[in-house]
């Protein structure tokens, strides 16, 4: 019996005013959680390119919590719709030391690290219950994103819901690109 594919539907856009959208959020009867400490270690595969078939593959640590996160390519040229697998590590692994050790014996290496602060919301629309995430990151700014986890037969409503909230909350523009390739184009060897 085959499963469902499971796919992580995202839409990230920059925050100019983090306060005047928070502000907007509170009129809505939002409420956004405490910030929580985020590090994703990002890892290149040693037989083909993630940066080219847009793949990634992370380990994240939130406080005693890690997990490992594979990312498949992108779906379409508007969202950042792509498969998503994630399995937690264990707790005895806190900083996910022996799962980093296990990619490296694989041939895998680090790439770089994403420092954030995220604070999470969740915002009821069309009958969906939206994850929003208000993120500071390291080096890069403030970007709020709005997801929804879909499966095949509900990717294209759950893609339709969040283009509709985005555009209700006047966030502007999305942006595809991820921290991930935002930090490396930041770096001298990327620059032209």
């Amino acid at each position: 019996m085959k499963s469902a594919m499971r796919y992580e539907v995202e839409q990230k856009h920059r925050v100019d005013d983090a306060a005047a959208l928070t502000a907007q959020l509170a009129a809505r009867g939002v409420t956004i959680e405490p910030p929580l400490v985020q590090s994703d270690r990002y890892f290149a595969h040693p037989a083909r390119d993630f940066a080219k078939t847009d793949e990634a593959l992370r380990i994240r640590t939130t406080g005693d919590k890690s997990y490992v996160t594979y990312k498949g390519s992108k779906l379409d040229a508007t969202t950042k719709t792509r498969r998503e697998l994630e399995l937690p590590l264990h707790p005895d692994d806190t900083g996910a030391r022996q799962f980093a050790e296990l990619l490296a014996a694989l041939g895998f290496t680090p790439v770089a690290v994403v420092h954030k602060q995220r604070r999470k919301f969740y915002l009821p629309h069309a009958g969906q219950h939206v994850e929003g995430s208000l993120d500071e990151v390291d080096g890069l700014g403030t970007f709020v994103e709005l997801e929804l986890v879909a499966d095949d037969d509900t990717v294209e409503e759950a893609k339709r819901v969040i283009r509709e909230l985005a555009t209700e909350l006047e966030l502007g523009p999305s942006i595809r690109t991820s921290y991930l390739e935002m930090l490396l184009e930041r770096q001298p060897s990327h620059a032209n």
